[in-house]
C-alpha cells in the first residue's frame, strides 16, 4: 500500500511537471505573440487610420434615428469580412503566395475607381441629382432601400480594406511559426473591426451627446452648454472633412497598393523624384480615372445592347 501511495505521489509530481512546463510554454508563446503584435500593429497603424476616414465616411449621412442600426449593419458585414479572409489569407500565405498579390492588386483598383468617381461626380453634376428627393419627402421603402444600397457598399469597401489590413499583418510575420501568425493576425483584424467602428460610432453621435450636455444643466450658457453648442456644431464640418479624407485616403491606399505590387509602378516611383506620399496619390487618382472610364465605357455600351 505504501509503495502504491509514494508512486501516486510521483504521478502527480510528474503531472504538476509537465503543468508547470506547459504553463512555461503559455507564457513564451503568449510574449511572442505580444511582441510580434506590437510590430504588426505597427505596420498596419496606417491603413488602419485610411480604414477609419473611409468607414466613417460611409458610415454618415443616414437619419438620426438609423445611425446606430446601420453602424451595427455594418460591423457585422465587417466582422463577417474577417472570418472569411482570416483563413483564406492563411492558406493562400502557405500554399498560393502569388495569388494575394493579385488579390491586391484588385482590390486596388476597386478603391481606386471608388475614389475617382466621388472626384468626378464632386465636379461634374448629375442629372439624377438636381431631380432627387430630399430625406423627407422619400417614403419609409426608398429610405431603407437606399440604407441597404449604402450598407452594401460600405461592407464591400470594408472587405477590401480588411484584406490589405490582414495581408499586411501577415506579411510583418512571414518567419513566424503558424501558432504565432494566427493569434496576431487575429486579433489585430479583430481590433482594426472594434476599434474603427468604435470610434465611428461616437463620430456619428457627436451632436446627440452634444445635445444631451446642453440639456445638462437648467443654467444658461454653462461650460457644458459651451461644449455640447460645440459638438453640434462640429459635427457637419467633421463629416466634411470625413468625405474629404476618406476619398483621399481611397486613393492613398489603392496608390500603395500599386506602388508595392506592381515592379513597373514601384520602378517609376524611384525614377520620378517626389514625394511618396505624393506619388501614391496620384497613381490611385489616374489609374482610377482609367478604371472609371473603362467602367463608363462599358456600362453605356451594355445599355445600347440592352435597347
Amino acid at each position: 500500500m505504501a509503495s502504491g501511495f509514494f508512486a501516486l505521489l510521483d504521478d502527480i509530481a510528474s503531472l504538476m511537471d509537465d503543468v508547470a512546463s506547459l504553463t512555461d510554454d503559455v507564457v513564451s508563446l503568449t510574449d511572442d505573440v505580444a511582441s510580434v503584435g506590437k510590430v504588426a500593429g505597427k505596420k498596419t497603424a496606417g491603413i488602419l487610420g485610411d480604414d477609419l476616414a473611409v468607414n466613417a465616411e460611409k458610415a454618415s449621412g443616414f437619419l438620426s434615428s438609423r445611425e446606430l442600426p446601420v453602424l451595427w449593419a455594418i460591423t457585422k458585414g465587417s466582422l463577417l469580412n474577417k472570418l472569411i479572409i482570416l483563413p483564406i489569407a492563411f492558406l493562400l500565405s502557405a500554399f498560393f503566395p502569388s495569388v494575394i498579390t493579385i488579390i491586391l492588386i484588385i482590390g486596388g483598383l476597386y478603391l481606386a475607381y471608388e475614389g475617382a468617381e466621388k472626384i468626378y461626380e464632386f465636379f461634374v453634376p448629375h442629372k439624377h441629382k438636381a431631380e432627387a428627393k430630399t430625406t423627407n419627402q422619400l417614403s419609409q421603402e426608398e429610405v431603407l432601400k437606399i440604407e441597404k444600397q449604402k450598407v452594401k457598399s460600405a461592407i464591400i469597401t470594408d472587405f477590401i480594406l480588411s484584406v490589405e489590413i490582414v495581408i499586411i499583418a501577415l506579411g510583418s510575420v512571414p518567419d513566424q511559426p503558424l501558432e504565432i501568425q494566427i493569434p496576431v493576425v487575429s486579433l489585430i483584424a479583430l481590433a482594426a473591426t472594434v476599434g474603427v467602428y468604435g470610434i465611428v460610432a461616437l463620430i456619428v453621435r457627436m451632436d446627440d451627446f452634444g445635445f444631451s450636455l446642453i440639456k445638462l444643466t437648467p443654467e444658461n450658457d454653462s461650460f457644458s452648454d459651451k461644449v455640447g453648442k460645440v459638438l453640434v456644431k462640429a459635427l457637419p464640418k467633421v463629416i466634411k472633412a470625413l468625405t474629404v479624407i476618406g476619398t483621399v485616403a481611397l486613393l492613398l491606399v489603392s496608390g500603395g497598393l500599386f506602388v508595392h505590387n506592381l515592379p513597373f509602378i514601384h520602378h517609376l516611383e524611384e525614377t520620378i523624384h517626389i514625394p511618396g506620399i505624393l506619388f501614391e496619390m496620384l497613381s490611385g487618382l489616374i489609374i482610377g480615372f482609367v478604371v472609371l472610364l473603362v467602367v463608363s465605357g462599358a456600362m453605356k455600351v451594355w445599355k445600347s445592347f440592352r435597347q
